[in-house]
């Protein structure tokens, strides 16, 4: 059966990075004290931007850990840490991981009932939060209180815990930093640094158990990469919440260790003027911004002239089939070298001129939606991964980019197909296992053939050809419909949303005669949903077909807890509470 090992997978980047690192906070206090004055990260606070040099960040996780360790916290406990994107986020989670705490990221956008399950499955009876109203939301939460709440902005809310402290007082604290890094140089790779919760787009959220090795194991897979893109010394423009699994290890640990400067974005209302003010080399994002990032564009385009229109159309068909390997004649090649430079050009520019990729993953993206910004030179690149796996497994190079797969595994990382097409992963990338489930634990991570080591099975279904990893559907999420066909939903719903009509959808059917869909609308196009699900229809095969389709109730969201913090729908909720609205579409 496909399989590829370390070695064949080597041959995108050249070999797994040699890091002198055993540790998190050793990897980047050790960078700290080579360049102490270098920006390490930019925010926005009163007004303006503001930056955090190396040296700065480090004298903060010294004197965080010194008051943390005088306040009691010791090796082992977990730490709630619920915060927008900013720098005493990064501080408090490398001074927890620094003297042995393990510390639990949390989405600030959870409900007070996925708090309680964080707090009460994690064990945490300490937390770290931002603002007044989550100091609020999480001390209601703790099913039995917190010995220690401390706030990065906040009053202490009337009974939140034993304790309360204002992040001022961790920092007034005299920290011994060349002790501190002695120590952190004698943490073992294997010891557990954090516990990260899925979003959990189907079931409870689970704790995956990340020790320091499986995220290093990132850092060393793309070191390579990262040298060839020439990132060192440029600019990463992030807006993923950091308590995102791959948000947590590229934005705090493996992109500031190559010497990119990490800038936290306002918002994706301020992009466009970001990307002109801070010119990033990298980006990466779910692929719900592209989308919005092409509709934007595609929306601006319909202002313009005819003319206007037909060469921006035109730039982008050339610049596809180039990308694709597609031979351009000798009209397409002038015709492709002048609308290089009145539309490419100019397209690129908006983005800052300056990006060497824009990384997505998270969920599926449409090969349509990524060969809109390949067509125009933008380097919007497939990677794919997991919590469970540090989080990155795999992802294409710029340089030989396949729009249609998620890429190579990272050197280091070896994968192969199980008979039914699984994709299995191994390596020191994968997790220790689920905390406090050694049920689910041993379901994920086990052997195939006896004597062997054990293999992550990813629950995701694969194609391996020429070493490039190719993910067609989630192995659970199959719909079998009354004729015995298996239908992929992953494929349909893609299909669907990638319409500009639609800006959601969920597609049922399992044990039903056909396929049939629940929509939302993009605002102002209810009236072309009949239209998108034709075109759509039009390019499947007949088990395929959406037979029945219906507008959704409301629009599935975060606060309704059909949509998880990263903007993926969560199929089952969404099934379980639309099933009378379902039911009538397969009658």
């Amino acid at each position: 059966m496909p399989d590829i090992g370390p070695s064949q997978a080597d041959a995108f980047t050249g070999s797994p990075g040699e890091t002198p690192w055993g540790s998190l906070p050793w990897m980047l206090l050790d960078i700290a004290r080579q360049r102490p004055d270098r920006p390490m990260v930019r925010y926005w606070r009163q007004g303006g931007w503001q930056r955090l040099s190396w040296g700065q960040f480090a004298l903060g996780v010294a004197s965080a850990a010194a008051w943390l360790r005088g306040a009691g916290v010791m090796p082992g406990d977990r730490v709630l840490l619920v915060s927008e994107s900013r720098p005493e986020f990064n501080i408090a989670d490398v001074a927890l991981m620094a003297i042995g705490a393990v510390t639990v990221p949390t989405y600030t956008t959870n409900t007070e009932a996925d708090h309680a399950h964080i707090l009460r499955d994690s064990g945490a009876r300490i937390a770290i939060v931002s603002s007044p109203a989550l100091a609020a939301r999480v001390a209601k939460a703790a099913p039995a209180g917190l010995d220690l709440l401390i706030g990065l902005d906040a009053m202490p809310p009337e009974g939140a815990a034993a304790r309360f402290a204002h992040w001022p007082e961790l920092l007034a604290e005299p920290g011994d930093l060349p002790l501190l890094m002695a120590e952190a140089e004698q943490i073992p790779s294997g010891r557990l640094a954090c516990l990260i919760y899925t979003s959990g787009t189907g079931g409870t959220p689970r704790g995956v158990m990340l020790p320091h090795r499986a995220m290093l194991a990132n850092r060393d897979g793309v070191a390579a990469l990262a040298k060839r893109l020439r990132l060192d010394g440029t600019v990463y423009l992030s807006f993923l919440p950091l308590s995102h699994s791959y948000e947590h290890t590229v934005g705090v640990f493996l992109l500031p260790s190559l010497g990119v400067e990490v800038v936290y974005s306002r918002g994706a209302d301020r992009l466009s003027a970001e990307f002109q003010e801070f010119r990033p080399s990298i980006i990466t994002a779910v692929p719900r911004l592209f989308e919005v990032l092409r509709g934007r564009m595609l929306a601006q385009l319909e202002k313009e002239t005819p003319f206007r229109q037909r060469l921006f159309h035109r730039a982008l068909a050339l610049g596809l089939k180039r990308a694709d390997g597609g031979r351009l004649s000798l009209l397409e090649q002038v015709q492709d070298a002048v609308l290089e430079r009145l539309v490419r050009g100019k397209v690129r520019a908006r983005f800052g001129g300056h990006l060497q990729a824009m990384v997505c993953g998270g969920a599926r993206l449409d090969p349509d939606l990524s060969g809109f910004f390949i067509g125009f030179g933008l380097p919007l690149i497939q990677g794919y991964g997991q919590t469970e796996a540090g989080p990155v497994i795999a992802v294409n190079p710029p340089w030989d980019n396949v729009r249609q797969t998620v890429g190579y595994p990272l050197p280091g990382v070896e994968a192969r197909l199980a008979e039914d097409g699984e994709l299995l992963v191994r390596g020191p990338l994968v997790m220790d296992g689920y905390w406090g489930n050694p049920t689910a634990t041993a379901a994920a991570i086990r052997t195939v053939e006896p004597g062997e080591a054990p293999w992550l099975h990813t629950g995701d279904v694969a194609r391996i050809e020429d070493r490039r990893i190719t993910i067609t559907d989630r192995k659970r999420d199959f719909i079998k419909t009354l004729g015995g066909d298996m239908v992929s939903p992953a494929k349909l719903e893609s299909l669907l949303m990638a319409e500009p009509e639609v800006a959601q959808a969920v597609v049922a059917g399992e044990g039903q005669p056909g396929v049939v869909a629940l929509l939302v609308p993009a605002e102002g196009h209810e009236a072309g949903l009949a239209q998108a699900v034709a075109r759509v229809n039009a390019r499947l095969s007949n088990i395929e077909r959406i037979r029945r389709w219906g507008m959704a109730p409301a629009a599935f969201s975060v606060e309704n807890g059909l949509l998880t913090p990263t903007m993926k729908v969560k199929r089952r909720a969404v099934l379980e509470r639309h099933a009378t609205e379902i039911q009538a579409l397969t009658k």
